[in-house]
């Protein structure tokens, strides 16, 4: 059975009929049924979306186990109880299977059933062969190795074994290979388009060029990014903007989960990232991490150091830091408060404690405020009295209503940074706190320049590396590689780190960075470093992690064994 749901681009998704459940048999006897057999493919990137709590499988919300975001409370896999039968690697299993197994009877049956016209036909097969890809990317990036079909199967013959990690990847490159070489797949949509939303063979280039990155390829992977230019795609000029409704369909973005203010069918960022000071009352279950707010540069490409704004910061255990974080004018009963916790009230400035922390977040690389609701800035939330109202993030917070205004939390005990990114802005930017409609980018220009940047590293080729890692540099408006002496390269490891850095700081909540981490070798090093966990903004920690040597790969879901014992489960699972 194939199930029908709401298209893959915007004008299909306004389409909101709903749709039954029609056999694959049936599915492709007509042109509109064609249509809405690929939907079918397509809706399956939204699979492991819920609005009634977070699923934590969804791309930005993996982004908690990396090293941008942490998980409010915590999860089986920074806290080292996770097992082969936990949930988390059982339904994203499932969910992209479904995705695999609705492409292999889509290119099969369009091929062999449907009347449409066979252009059409043919860039069809062509778009849910990328999707095919993507799903099997997704899968190897994570199990690293497993059963390959490529054609419609049963559910008793879903018993092959698992193919090497290199296997899987050959099948990638195979099925983007063959979507490039699609005639009748255009290189790109302009926006408004009718088909906005589908697959492009830019699309396809920049996921085929990260394939190769993941074999370390750099010569293919570079000449790939390469195609990705030339097929028209470009930065788009104002990062701050970049993220809303309105920008949504940008030269920048090249492949988005598509969007739209309907329930089921839109996003959940501002739901499970906003705050009960945001349109709706929501749910702040992801915080930004300590550790990328202070891997953002200084505005002329200095590095950021605490103690040249509070001397003497960074060596104080960290529960004591709590004092420079207070609001001006505390009352007798909070000075009371901070004096049992044992911080030294002498150093906290009644007329001029916000003023001076707020100095830490001034002159940084602009897109620290544009990811980041930082202490004492002002959000724009939730309608009170008819209006909506500007919400100020102080510690501690007193009240939400007027005049004061403190932005609230569902945390508010404790203070941590808050996204902003994809957090929808007073009562018109949604209608409702469960749905969005601003697509979710899975590929976008910017990410293609730091793998091209990358790549071209590897191959020892700095200048053409620095220049690509420039160009969104100068988008941000920090300081520029080699324009200073902080920003002077040191060679290719230097360069390598400049890289993986602008990589963190670029893509805050948009699910890039735990998959980084992860092809980079650098989880145990960078997210579980000594007195790494759920930090509250400076640096006490709510939530230690626990590091387990066998978190790099997850392994095979203990009941997908069970049905098929030719799986072999990964190492020290």
């Amino acid at each position: 059975m194939v199930v029908l749901s709401l298209g893959s681009c915007e004008n299909d998704l306004l389409d909101t009929t709903p749709y039954g459940s029609i056999s694959s048999a049936n599915m492709w006897v007509s042109d509109n049924l064609t249509d809405l057999g690929v939907t079918g493919v397509y809706n399956a990137l939204r699979l492991g979306i819920q609005t009634g709590g977070a699923s934590d499988r969804e791309l930005y919300q993996m982004d908690g186990m990396g090293f941008t975001s942490s998980s409010r409370g915590g999860n089986d896999m920074i806290n080292a109880t996770s097992t082969t039968s936990s949930g988390r690697f059982l339904n994203t299993w499932k969910e992209l299977y479904e995705g695999v197994h609705r492409a292999n009877d889509a290119i099969t049956n369009i091929a062999a059933k449907s009347p449409s016209a066979a252009d059409k036909k043919a860039r069809l097969i062509a778009e849910c062969k990328f999707l095919r890809a993507y799903f099997y990317l997704r899968l190897n990036q994570l199990y690293k190795g497993v059963p390959v079909y490529l054609e419609p199967v049963t559910v008793p013959e879903m018993n092959r074994p698992r193919e090497t990690e290199e296997k899987v990847w050959e099948v990638v490159i195979q099925d983007l290979t063959d979507a490039i070489n699609e005639p009748n797949l255009p290189a790109k949509y302009v926006a408004k388009a009718a088909n906005y939303g589908h697959v492009t063979k830019g699309a396809a280039y920049a996921l085929r060029g990260k394939a190769y990155l993941y074999q370390k390829k750099y010569a293919e992977a570079a000449a790939d990014f390469a195609k990705v230019k030339e097929a028209g795609y470009k930065l788009f000029a104002d990062y701050s903007k970049l993220f809303k409704e309105v920008n949504e369909q940008s030269d920048e973005m090249i492949f988005s989960i598509q969007n739209t203010g309907v329930d089921t069918y839109g996003s959940t960022t501002q739901w499970y990232c906003g705050t009960r000071s945001s349109f709706g009352s929501c749910w702040n279950n992801y915080y930004v991490s300590t550790s990328v707010v202070d891997l953002y540069e200084n505005k002329d490409g200095t590095k950021f150091n605490w103690d040249a704004i509070i001397p003497g910061f960074s060596s104080m255990p960290a529960d004591k830091r709590e004092v420079f974080f207070y609001r001006n004018g505390l009352t007798a009963a909070e000075i009371t408060t901070g004096t049992n916790k044992g911080l030294n009230m002498a150093l906290y400035l009644p007329n001029g404690n916000e003023e001076r922390i707020a100095k830490a977040y001034q002159n940084r690389d602009p897109r620290l405020l544009s990811n980041v609701i930082v202490p004492y800035a002002t959000y724009l939330g939730r309608p009170q009295n008819g209006a909506d109202q500007v919400y100020t993030n102080r510690w501690p917070s007193r009240s939400e209503t007027p005049p004061v205004l403190d932005l609230f939390t569902d945390s508010r005990s404790q203070f941590f940074y808050l996204h902003r990114k994809f957090v929808y802005e007073g009562s018109t930017e949604l209608l409702n706190r469960q749905f969005g409609p601003i697509d979710f980018p899975l590929i976008r220009y910017a990410d293609v320049l730091l793998m091209w940047a990358e790549a071209l590293n590897e191959q020892n080729k700095p200048a053409e590396a620095v220049a690509l890692v420039n160009e969104v540099r100068a988008r941000a408006g920090v300081g520029l590689l080699n324009s200073s002496t902080a920003t002077t390269v040191a060679g290719q490891a230097d360069l390598r780190e400049r890289i993986r850095n602008e990589r963190r700081v670029e893509f805050v909540n948009e699910g890039v960075n735990y998959f980084d981490e992860l092809r980079w070798g650098s989880l145990k090093d960078k997210v579980f470093t000594p007195g790494s966990g759920v930090n509250q903004i400076w640096g006490s920690i709510t939530i230690p992690y626990t590091w387990k040597d066998n978190i790099t790969v997850w392994p095979i879901p203990q009941t997908e064994i069970e049905m098929n014992p030719k799986l072999i489960q990964n190492p020290g699972w």
